[in-house]
């Protein structure tokens, strides 16, 4: 049971950073005015999930509960809470300053999603220390 939490913890790890590498690409890509960084990013994530879904022991592995509830709330992390925490800062922000622009939005995004998959990895590891504590007092 702790190889597949510990797998679970790796995956959803890697799944967000893989996430947040897009959302910053199309921040870059936007400032820039090219598309080149965006197309890598989605290049390398097209790559990554035709290896999960090819190579059988990952498809198998990504497939149990533990990393299917893992990479569910690295999604609350990563996607939902930021959307909604960005668009409220934005708001408050365009009502007292000044209108932003859509790269700005964007860059507010994507700030706010970070501090969430850092949050998120924290979380992880509280988790893993408070689990391995409860098994050290169990033997």
């Amino acid at each position: 049971m702790p190889k597949v939490r510990h797998y679970a913890d790796l995956a959803a790890t890697l799944a967000g950073l893989m996430w947040l590498v897009v959302y910053w690409s199309i921040s870059l890509s936007a400032q820039l005015g090219n598309l080149e960084p965006t197309l890598a990013a989605l290049l390398l994530l097209g790559t990554t999930v035709l290896v999960t879904f090819v190579h059988r022991p990952t498809r198998v592995l990504l497939r149990r509960y533990h990393v299917r509830k893992r990479r569910t709330e690295m999604w609350m992390h990563i996607l939902a809470l930021p959307l909604f925490i960005a668009f409220l800062f934005g708001v408050t922000f365009e009502l007292i300053f000044t209108p932003l622009s859509g790269v700005q939005k964007l860059l507010l995004f994507n700030v706010v999603a970070t501090a969430g998959w850092l949050v998120f990895i924290v979380t992880m590891l509280v988790k893993l220390g408070t689990h391995q504590v409860k098994q050290r007092r169990k033997a």
